[in-house]
């Protein structure tokens, strides 16, 4: 396993970052478990969550995956050093005017929720899962900054936030004197490029940040399984139809061959290697219900692709303006 600087910090990261928005929801508790256990045996060291996974699900009232995180910490008596904890601030978690946003006030009061479902004294990324445009950024990062300097977060980062705003936050930063996003955590695959290539790919790049890709298999599409007209049942599947069209089918077909190709790698493992081959790529976070996905999802560890591998598939997935 490959570890990695996270942008501009010290902190040393895993190749693959183990999310958790599945815990609780398409995974439940022990299967939850031993997938972080497995996870952690084969050298990953990077775990993504949030407070707000997942409040969707039914029965779930949010808060569960950083239950369940901080359950296997303990249980297994895993030293707290040996790992990167990565949360989220941003979404409802409650029914009162400010349990949700990300005013100083629910900032304050959500971080404390997460350091003790999860049982540790800090959080090494603590990240603003969306904008707040009803709050201003000042208030926000000034709210972090002294997290920071009470030794409750080791560094931040942010979330779904376009160029113009991630702009604007650096700059404050810069101005203000304050702790500044260290990350950016895009929805970034081979069938959604777009978002993140057209700007911000160059606002990371010029300034450092480290990029933790979300659905780096398209919520699945990017495994094979879901095919227009062959389909399975799946919590997942009403996500995933917007990518049925001829075009992306055309690019499985590619992904499949080439991962033979290269020595019998699966689709999903070949969309990880595409991310890994990128240099300002950090770590692609996965999430796997089950063990046999986690296992094909490691399959991808140390995978490269050549320069003309990735240029076939930048063709066969080019994204264009209008």
């Amino acid at each position: 396993m490959e570890y990695r600087n996270l942008g501009r910090t010290g902190l040393k990261v895993s190749e693959l970052c183990m999310g958790t928005m599945q815990f609780g929801w398409t995974a439940d508790e022990d299967t939850s478990l031993q997938i972080l256990t497995k996870s952690y045996e084969a050298g990953i060291n990077f775990f993504d969550t949030a407070d707000v996974y997942s409040r969707w699900a039914e029965g779930n009232p949010g808060g569960v995956a950083e239950s369940i995180l901080g359950k296997w910490l303990r249980t297994q008596k895993i030293p707290r050093d040996q790992v990167v904890l990565a949360t989220k601030v941003r979404a409802r978690v409650g029914e009162g005017p400010n349990d949700e946003g990300l005013s100083r006030t629910h900032i304050f009061n959500a971080v404390e929720g997460s350091l003790q479902r999860m049982g540790t004294d800090y959080i090494d990324l603590y990240q603003a899962h969306s904008v707040d445009a009803s709050t201003p950024i000042d208030e926000t990062l000034t709210a972090f900054d002294d997290l920071i300097r009470q030794g409750k977060v080791r560094t931040i980062g942010c979330s779904n936030y376009p160029a113009w705003r991630l702009m604007r936050a650096l700059w404050t930063s810069d101005k203000l004197g304050l702790a500044r996003y260290d990350s950016l955590q895009p929805h970034y695959n081979l069938v959604n490029r777009a978002e993140y290539e057209r700007e911000l790919a160059e606002v990371c790049a010029t300034y450092g940040l480290g990029v933790i890709p979300y659905s780096p298999l398209a919520g699945g599409f990017l495994t094979g399984k879901y095919r227009k007209g062959d389909s399975p049942d799946s919590a997942r599947l009403g996500g995933v139809r917007r990518y049925f069209n001829d075009r992306n089918g055309s690019l499985l077909e590619k992904m499949e061959k080439l991962g033979r190709e290269k020595g019998n790698f699966s689709i999903s493992q070949v969309a990880l290697g595409w991310l890994l081959t990128n240099p300002y790529i950090t770590s692609p976070i996965i999430g796997p219900r089950n063990l046999e996905q986690l296992e094909d999802n490691l399959g991808a560890v140390g995978l490269r692709l050549t320069q003309e591998e990735v240029e076939m598939l930048n063709t066969a997935s080019a994204w264009r303006d209008g």
